[in-house]
């Protein structure tokens, strides 16, 4: 005979109970409970487990061997129910526990070790009704078994469910934080895209007229210059002075940049106002191309000086969907390749020139819908196989503390996949890159 609840100091009951739940985390295995191990063998007399269960008063039940092998379990319950009634007693007690263990014997429950509490909460829950109060038997390591109160197991099941629905509570209210926050950069962009909207008319309208009336009055000057004939000591005193050659020549190519930064400014804030529809209330018909355009003049800064940007874009329908919500997606795929190459660059502790992005976009056509792929690719470091799957869990992320809240690709999923009916997928070669898939209907239904 061996040592009862082995591992744990006492047998307390439930206070100790209590400091063992609130150890428990979503993730929680059998091993992490309280394990009862009194063993007696089928040919001890039944009296000694009579004896042991009333010395033990804590025990679920006895783990039965036979020549040292596990043979079998009797529960607490079974035991007593059989040795009380008439003529109990002196049937079984003299006789050896095989007896009792050929009238008690029910099907035994056994997981290992390693099985998470609420998987086995839930199959032994699926028990018939006569087998539910049966202990559990834990195999914790090879040929080496233990027992687990089934009341201890539903409790820890309770806490673990009560721990998940906090979490979710949490995941929920994070989400909805990121979310606010993105409709909230959503709406502080196009109000600065409105403010800018008319200077940038202006300018892009009025420098047509500008260029005019600067040709007008160079043409005047020459007409006035040949007419003259020689310059007065005066005027030519000035003109040399301003340089007045250099200013006639250099004037054009400062009308031309002023043009092409007015047209260019044009466009950002154009990328601005597709960007800022985070709060749509319907799907409207969108070029993608522009999205993600929109997306990268968001990013320029971050990519101009040390990312090569290759677009490889094919002509592409346009797609019904939420435009807003699919840039944030863009944003949050292509800061995350952003982020990846950086790190690659500081891993080799010098400017990484080789550093990419490659933008691929193509219509997929199958018996039943016509697909629009958008595939963002990045030669970073790539991701760890075996936290791949992982990767769209909420909360999850492999960035230092305080850089990455775990929540970008996690929307990201659910925006695709919930809001837009489509696929968001990860393929990635470690040391190599990453590219991400994103699969979208073109007739999406509102």
């Amino acid at each position: 005979m061996v040592a009862v609840g082995e591992g744990f100091p006492g047998l307390s009951g439930q206070p100790e109970l209590d400091v063992l739940t609130r150890k428990l985390h979503l993730e929680s295995t059998l091993e992490e409970l309280k394990l009862y191990n009194h063993q007696l063998d089928l040919g001890q007399p039944g009296r000694e487990m009579a004896k042991a269960l009333a010395e033990n008063p804590l025990i679920p039940g006895i783990i039965l061997t036979e020549e040292e092998q596990f043979a079998g379990m009797i529960s607490r319950r079974r035991c007593l129910e059989h040795l009380s009634r008439p003529y109990g007693v002196e049937l079984f007690a003299r006789r050896s526990i095989k007896t009792l263990h050929r009238f008690a014997k029910t099907e035994v429950l056994i997981f290992p070790a390693n099985t998470l509490i609420v998987m086995a909460a839930r199959r032994s829950l699926q028990r018939s009704p006569e087998l539910l109060d049966e202990p559990i038997v834990v195999e914790t390591a090879p040929e080496v078994y233990r027992l687990l109160d089934v009341h201890q197991l539903l409790v820890a099941q309770a806490k673990i469910h009560e721990l998940a629905t906090q979490v979710i509570r949490e995941q929920n209210r994070a989400q909805l934080i990121q979310t606010e926050k993105m409709a909230s950069l959503g709406r502080m962009v196009a109000g600065v895209a409105h403010e800018m909207k008319n200077p940038v008319n202006c300018i892009g309208g009025n420098i047509g007229f500008l260029t005019n009336y600067l040709e007008d009055s160079m043409k005047l000057i020459s007409s006035y210059e040949e007419e003259m004939g020689e310059d007065p000591e005066k005027i030519s005193a000035f003109k040399k002075g301003i340089d007045y050659e250099f200013l006639r020549k250099d004037l054009s190519k400062i009308m031309r940049a002023i043009a092409v930064a007015s047209e260019r400014l044009n466009n950002i804030v154009g990328g601005m106002r597709n960007f800022s529809h985070m709060d749509e209330k319907a799907r409207q018909p969108a070029d993608l191309h522009e999205c993600i355009d929109s997306t990268l003049l968001i990013l320029e800064n971050q990519l101009k000086y040390s990312i090569e940007l290759e677009k490889k874009y094919a002509i592409l329908p346009e797609v019904n969907c939420y435009s807003g919500q699919l840039s944030q997606v863009f944003m949050n795929i292509l800061s995350n390749a952003i982020d990846a190459l950086k790190e690659k660059a500081e891993r080799r502790e010098k400017a990484d020139c080789d550093a990419k992005i490659t933008i691929t976009t193509e219509v997929i056509e199958t018996d039943l819908k016509t697909w629009v792929a958008v595939r963002i690719a990045d030669n970073g470091p790539g991701i760890k196989p075996e936290i791949q799957q992982r990767i769209f869990d909420n909360f999850f992320t492999t960035k230092p503390v305080g850089k990455g809240t775990g929540l970008g690709l996690a929307i990201s999923y659910q925006i695709v996949t919930e809001k837009h009916g489509g696929q968001l997928n990860l393929k990635s070669q470690f040391g190599q890159g990453t590219e991400f898939e994103i699969l979208l209907p073109v007739d999406a239904e509102n």
